[in-house]
């Protein structure tokens, strides 16, 4: 089986995976017709930005209370981690931009990487 050939878990029939170039971008379809993303351009996705981690008791969650501060594993001033549905898709830091909170990329996983990552 080559490296663009997958299996049906099912049936065991070979199926071919799609290729993506450098980009992240999927190649023309055969015939030369591009493919068209509009389909997926409006799909929903969860952004979220964690500043850190940290694991936590029970017992210490249920005492926490207006004031209480939890210790989290990173430094004061590391960058964010911007997850897409949970995959690290960039890292930056915080801004205010008229009186709103915002974030200004510093670094982005290259396509490539995100796709990897996916898979």
């Amino acid at each position: 089986m080559s490296e663009t050939e997958a299996t049906v878990p099912a049936t065991g029939e070979p199926v071919e995976r799609a290729r993506f170039d450098e980009l992240g971008e999927r190649p023309a379809a055969e015939g030369g017709q591009d493919i068209n993303l509009d389909v997926v351009l409006n799909v929903d996705l969860d952004l979220s930005l964690e500043v850190g981690r940290t694991t936590i008791s029970v017992k210490n969650l249920l005492q926490l209370n207006q004031g209480s501060v939890v210790e989290l594993d990173r430094l004061a001033g590391e960058p964010l981690d911007v997850l897409v549905n949970g995959t690290l898709v960039a890292r930056g830091e915080v801004v205010v931009v008229n009186d709103k909170y915002g974030i200004r990329l510093t670094d982005v996983v290259s396509p490539a990487e995100r796709i990897r990552r996916f898979q």
